[in-house]
């Protein structure tokens, strides 16, 4: 306790027009974030203020950060407004480290009003790096879109907020710390918490420790390689996979939380994980993994660095859910995709009689099907997966999803996915992303592509490359009627359905930067050619995608990258 009732003081400020959170969020330029007075500052009032003030007084919030630089500034000012703000207790990782699964699993714990994660996840990090705030909601799970628009009308019009500057907390010591405030009738509580040790806890009771210590330490163990790339799931990764299932030390590499992570861009794709692709080419190791810096994005190789794309990676689990033990007691209520994402997991589904959903990018929208009661295993094409045990996606999760099928069926990565192309046919996929067009440009390609698409003279073309003809069975733009709520998300991107079910989906992204980022996702199913080249095998499509939006020609580009 502190000697005398800590000053609670009401600051004057200005609004800021760019505060629109998105489902990740508000992520900007560290320098924004530095360089604009009370920048944090107006967007972390307007969380709060979100909050009705009856349910705030005294209501407990999580907060977790993944350790990228300005974090522990931020941590401090979050603690000295929810002070202020009538928070009664914060549950903060040690050190202001805690993995976004783990908040979601501490906000569902401790019955919490919500969570604020401080991340900017795949992003760069370092002081000419990216940082974010993120609120999530009392199911653990992204805020809703009505709420995420609640707090950004109240950012356009802030004019003051509160906050408790001589409050100061001690990040590194697990346990309760109390502070006495001016006007408050109770201490206001910070617990430090050990988040490694809550999340372990909750996978005990998902999977089976004693099979997975037996795969990974037994005699007839398998090599892993996982590669935390300095984000937070560092610590997770060894006190879990090491320390606990028995894999080497060495089997975990880059698992010191660093400000910039070291460097590199902690995004896990083949680009940006290309240490771990190289290291497992020789063959040495099994099964390779990695993680984003807020640990809930991961990437699956096989030996000699085989890639499992996302979407095979949802698919896969799907077919093989009740190697988890935590299914075979719960049952499988449905699965889910978002609509970029193969259709992959749709053949599982229709062969388990599984309800599956479309939703439209952005987890809150699984998060809704899970309250409800109507879906236990989900995913997303950009590295993301999870089951219903909290509500982000999880890295960690996928990685032990991944390691109980090796334990059941005894077969390497790469015959598992290519038995089961067998036995439902493959997705050939890939996305490619033309980044930073201008955003008018962007937004004119966008609706006259759309215009196009929805014209009635467009379903029924055939479109010809070389001996493939592919003819638009359906074109529209992805509209979602939620089945719990019945709330409608339109314009969530541009389809093209051929009748052989191969698609194209045109989506605009990323309109809160210097520039929008279009994306071009191609999906192809194949029920017999199934160990082609993806590249080989998706390029007349490709071509005809190109085709139809002159892409090239309207942004100026004459290639994007490619993701997956």
């Amino acid at each position: 306790m502190e000697d005398g009732p800590l000053q609670v003081l009401t600051v004057a400020t200005a609004p800021y027009p760019d505060q629109r959170p998105c489902s990740g969020g508000l992520r900007r330029r560290v320098g924004v974030f530095q360089g604009r007075r009370h920048y944090l500052h107006n967007f972390l009032q307007s969380v709060f203020s979100c909050i009705d003030l009856r349910d705030r007084q005294g209501c407990t919030v999580v907060v977790g950060g993944d350790g990228r630089f300005f974090n522990r500034t931020a941590m401090e000012v979050v603690v000295q407004m929810a002070a202020a703000n009538g928070v009664g207790r914060l549950i903060v990782g040690c050190h202001g480290l805690m993995s976004t699964p783990a908040v979601s699993c501490a906000v569902r714990k401790y019955k919490a009003m919500g969570g604020i994660v401080l991340t900017a996840s795949h992003r760069p990090g370092g002081p000419q790096g990216d940082f974010g705030v993120k609120f999530n909601s009392a199911n653990g799970g992204p805020a809703q879109e009505g709420v995420t628009n609640k707090i950004y009308q109240i950012c356009r019009t802030l004019e003051e907020f509160t906050i408790c500057p001589g409050l100061r907390v001690d990040l590194g010591t697990l346990g309760r710390q109390e502070f006495d405030l001016e006007n408050k009738f109770k201490p206001f509580t910070v617990e430090m918490v050990d988040s490694v040790e809550s999340y372990a806890n909750l996978l005990r009771n998902i999977f089976d420790f004693a099979a997975l210590k037996e795969l990974l330490s037994g005699e007839h163990r398998i090599r892993i390689r996982v590669d935390a790339m300095s984000g937070v799931m560092g610590p997770y990764v060894r006190r879990i996979l090491c320390e606990e299932l028995g894999a080497p030390a060495k089997s975990a590499v880059n698992c010191v939380p660093l400000e910039d992570f070291g460097g590199r861009r902690p995004d896990p794709n083949l680009t940006y994980a290309a240490d771990l692709v190289d290291s497992m080419q020789d063959g040495r190791y099994d099964l390779g993994a990695a993680f984003d810096g807020d640990g809930d994005r991961n990437m699956i190789l096989g030996r000699h660095g085989v890639f499992v794309t996302p979407s095979d990676s949802l698919a896969v689990i799907a077919a093989n859910i009740f190697c988890i033990p935590y299914f075979q007691h719960t049952g499988v209520r449905g699965f889910a995709r978002s609509m970029p994402t193969s259709a992959a997991v749709d053949k599982v589904a229709k062969a388990t009689k599984i309800d599956l959903y479309e939703t439209p990018v952005g987890w809150r929208f699984f998060g809704n099907l899970m309250d409800a009661g109507r879906l236990s295993l989900c995913g997303e094409e950009s590295f993301g997966t999870g089951g219903d045990h909290i509500r982000e996606k999880d890295g960690l999760w996928s990685v032990l999803a991944w390691l109980s099928i090796l334990a059941t069926r005894r077969q390497s990565v790469d015959d598992i996915v290519k038995d089961h192309w067998r036995k439902y046919g493959r997705n050939y996929y890939t996305r490619y992303d033309y980044k930073d067009v201008d955003l008018d440009a962007a937004c004119e390609l966008m609706e006259d592509l759309e215009m196009l698409l929805t014209d009635k003279s467009f379903v029924g073309q055939r479109f010809a490359v070389a001996d493939n003809i592919y003819q638009v069975e359906q074109a529209d733009n992805f509209e979602y009627t939620d089945p719990v709520d019945s709330t409608i998300t339109r314009n969530q991107g541009l389809r093209i359905m051929f009748t052989n079910g191969s698609r194209i989906i045109y989506r605009l992204s990323g309109t809160g930067g210097v520039g929008a980022t279009i994306r071009v996702y191609i999906d192809s199913y194949e029920k017999e050619d199934i160990f082609q080249d993806t590249q080989v095998m998706l390029a007349p499509l490709a071509t005809i995608a190109l085709k139809i939006s002159q892409l090239h020609v309207r942004t100026g580009r004459s290639g994007p990258s490619m993701i997956t």
